[in-house]
């Protein structure tokens, strides 16, 4: 009996041994606002990602392109991108491995004092914006539709981390950001700025997506890896799309970006959160890629993009249905 019992002992050790060692170490990279963080946060709290053998550590980026760059230099292994990123996707330069979300959350914002009432009054005014982002293209957007190109403006390349200051100091009259840092800039200029255009006004021309992304040497070597993180955003996502959970997940967005929680959980009107179902949904009735398709052919018509790619040379589909099964 006593053998009996050495032998499971030793069994139950040796399972755990391997079970530890086949623990994945993971550094994904998100940008310090809810959209990005309101399924990763989720799953590590829930130990989502646990249960499927992963060990995730969350590191902060300002935006897109930097995360793409971190990826290429080998310090991130996946992360999420807003919406002007993806350009270096169809460039390219990282591939889709799941859609998070459709947003509504960037604006172009101006200040009244300096004689801005609507877009046409940009002419010849100093704007601020975050090259290769969102920022970027609803600024370019907001142009078109006033009538004006590039050139009519006095345009300010900064980090999306400086526009906040740079409007608030008045050292520039109008900036292209997303939240949180719309509104951080509008509650704090006592009534001055206001947003001159949203997402949703371009709508006709562009989907503002948000999605989770890898190099495309990192999934061929690793795609086991990327479908169980898949596996468990699903989870993640499923809690944290339900109304009932928002208090939740705002708390643990709160506390990863050191904000209160009525700032957090003034983001989760960002965005339209879908579940996992409606995800696979998308994918499976051909919206999704006409989705990405719309996105696409926004960057060709503004220049970002030069050449049309197929939507499924950069999403990666297939990895959205494995890992619902």
């Amino acid at each position: 009996m006593k053998k009996l019992v050495a032998i499971l002992l030793m069994l139950a050790l040796c399972l755990s041994v391997t079970a530890f060692a086949a623990a994945e170490d993971l550094n994904i990279a998100y940008m310090p606002n809810y959209a990005s963080l309101w399924s990763a946060v989720t799953g590590i709290q829930q130990g989502y990602f646990a249960e499927e053998g992963l060990n995730v550590t969350l590191v902060e980026f300002a935006d897109g392109p930097t995360i793409i760059a971190a990826m290429e230099s080998g310090s991130i292994d996946m992360g999420y991108i807003g919406p002007g990123a993806h350009r270096l996707c169809i460039n390219g330069r990282a591939q889709i491995f799941c859609m998070s979300q459709i947003g509504n959350s960037d604006a172009v914002l101006a200040s009244k004092k300096a004689g801005i009432e609507t877009a046409a009054d940009l002419k010849g005014k100093k704007v601020g914006y975050a090259s290769g982002t969102s920022s970027e293209m609803i600024l370019r957007y907001c142009l078109q539709d006033a009538g004006l190109t590039w050139d009519d403006i006095e345009a300010y390349e900064m980090d999306a981390s400086a526009l906040a200051t740079a409007m608030l100091s008045g050292t520039i009259d109008a900036c292209a950001a997303w939240s949180p840092s719309t509104a951080t800039i509008i509650n704090n200029s006592n009534g001055d700025v206001f947003a001159l255009c949203h997402n949703i006004d371009f709508a006709d021309r562009d989907v503002s997506l948000a999605s989770w992304i890898v190099l495309s040497g990192y999934y061929a070597e690793h795609q086991d890896v990327v479908t169980r993180y898949t596996r468990a955003l699903y989870k993640a996502i499923d809690f944290a799309s339900n109304p009932d959970n928002f208090d939740q997940v705002s708390a643990w967005v709160a506390q990863q970006c050191g904000v209160d929680i009525e700032t957090a959980k003034a983001q989760t009107g960002d965005a339209a959160w879908p579940s996992s179902a409606e995800i696979v949904e998308l994918v499976e009735n051909g919206t999704m890629e006409s989705y990405y398709k719309v996105q696409q052919e926004g960057f060709l018509k503004s220049g970002a993009v030069e050449h049309e790619v197929p939507v499924s040379d950069y999403v990666l589909f297939e990895n959205m249905l494995n890992a619902a099964k």
